[in-house]
């Protein structure tokens, strides 16, 4: 796997996530992981960070899946920076960051439809969904434990029924920002999960979410902000919009 790397120093680093690459493995798959990409290239991570359990099909045992150092995700599908801890000390500094929201985060997405103000903030409480066990929910109906979830977005540009945004989640909840979306009735192009009737569109063959830039503090509490270029989709994309 080639995978770039936008800043590294002795504690942590930064990577621009291809689309299409998973976090880690699921115990099914055999494709290739960022967990394995990161074992191979820094193996002393290997006991960084927290272990997620799976439940393995033939013995009806738990099974420990290393995440080496990965501190936040990205959904398989998303581009963008992705922070990396090397050691324990900053995994748990970082972890605090996110956990007290101190991580600023900016993404950009094509979303269906022309958005009608230019700027807003969709404060809509996240569940699971009562008809799918993949999806989230911020509509009625939703079920299970409900947690807040704020998402700030920017219009950058509208034409041809889409408009392209810069998002802010101020909370970090899972799909957060495709949850959002779709709730106000804008769901990402190519987002097949939470718009499934709706034909992929401007090129996309994944959904149109690519993570821009990263800002947090490391240790010695100086701020190392961090960002990964558009892809190659999203620039093909933009060259459409007028």
């Amino acid at each position: 796997m080639k995978i770039e790397i936008l800043y590294e120093d002795k504690e942590a680093l930064v990577i621009n996530k291809p689309a299409g690459l998973v976090m880690h493995s699921d115990g099914k798959s055999i494709k290739p992981t960022l967990a394995d990409w990161i074992l191979e290239k820094y193996p002393q991570t290997k006991s960084v960070g927290e272990f997620s359990e799976k439940l393995e099909a033939k013995s009806s045992k738990l099974k420990a899946i290393p995440r080496p150092g990965i501190v936040h995700r990205l959904d398989a599908g998303t581009s963008g920076v992705l922070i990396i801890a090397k050691n324990q000390l900053i995994y748990l500094w970082l972890k605090k960051q996110f956990q007290n929201r101190k991580v600023n985060k900016v993404y950009n997405a094509f979303v269906w439809g022309e958005m009608k103000d230019d700027r807003g903030i969709i404060n809509k409480p996240i569940g699971r969904s009562k008809n799918d066990f993949r999806r989230r929910s911020a509509e009625r109906g939703k079920k299970g434990k409900i947690r807040d979830a704020v998402t700030h977005f920017v219009v950058k540009k509208r034409s041809g029924g889409f408009s392209f945004l810069e998002i802010r989640p101020k909370t970090g909840r899972t799909h957060q920002i495709r949850v959002h979306l779709k709730a106000v009735g804008h769901p990402v192009v190519g987002d097949t999960l939470y718009a499934p009737k709706r034909l992929s569109a401007l090129g996309f063959n994944r959904p149109a979410l690519h993570a821009a830039s990263v800002e947090f503090e490391n240790l010695e509490h100086k701020k190392i902000s961090v960002t990964a270029p558009l892809p190659e989709d999203f620039r093909n994309a933009l060259k459409n919009f007028k």
